[in-house]
């Protein structure tokens, strides 16, 4: 599962501000913000929320960080 690093890591890869995050994931900003800081961590639901709504908008987690996913095939050739 991911973790606050990995958070903060993604959303500045994809440049995707805590609220368009909050938002992606439908939770409250302070969920997000609480998380990536250190001072919560967020139900299981939440966070499996989050998780997917960074991966949808195009990150790959790995062990100890992220990548941004491969684009398809397709747009490599143009």
């Amino acid at each position: 599962m991911l973790n606050a690093a990995q958070c903060r890591m993604a959303r500045a890869a994809v440049n995707m501000t805590v609220a368009e995050l909050a938002a992606a994931a439908s939770v409250a900003p302070n969920t997000v913000n609480r998380f990536e800081t250190g001072k919560a961590i967020p139900h299981v639901n939440n966070l499996a929320a989050i998780q997917r709504a960074l991966e949808a908008a195009g990150v790959e987690f790995i062990e100890h960080g992220v990548r941004l996913k491969a684009p398809p095939s397709s747009a490599r050739e143009t």
